[in-house]
């Protein structure tokens, strides 16, 4: 897998709707789970993508502090197509987001990670904070890695 970053601005309308599309797919229909997933913190993000054969395949976006937490950067809408899981995708863009996040912003990480993933979010270096709660119906709990 190819992975790069690009700012909002970088990003071309094919790269934006390959992004959208993917989101939707796994976050909307796989999910069963519709939401308002246009919150306007892509335009302040740093868009993490990975492609295999220039299909996007994974994807996360990296938030500076202060727009979804106050404290910390956030990573958010993490996902690899269904037909590419079982290859430590996951764990790849994770790690390339991980390491832009903390080398671009030195800060710490906190993500809302559902919670059927903690385990993964574990192996990567991350501890849960606090309470389970619902995000749009799904349990999640708070997870932070330490820069």
């Amino acid at each position: 897998m190819n992975i790069t970053t690009k700012t909002f601005n970088e990003l071309n309308t094919q790269e934006l709707y390959d992004i959208m599309a993917l989101r939707s797919e796994i976050f909307v229909v796989e999910q069963n789970c519709p939401y308002q997933d246009l919150d306007y913190l892509d335009q302040q993000s740093v868009h993490v993508l990975g492609r295999q054969s220039e299909k996007l395949i994974a994807y996360t976006r990296v938030v500076p502090a202060g727009l979804a937490y106050d404290d910390y950067v956030a990573i958010g809408r993490v996902v690899v197509d269904r037909k590419h899981r079982g290859q430590n995708l996951g764990y790849e863009i994770m790690k390339a987001s991980n390491q832009l996040a903390i080398e671009q912003f030195q800060q710490s990480i906190k993500i809302s990670a559902q919670v059927y993933a903690v385990p993964f979010y574990e192996k990567l270096g991350y501890s849960v904070v606090g309470e389970e709660y619902l995000e749009d119906d799904i349990p999640h709990t708070a997870m932070i890695l330490k820069s």
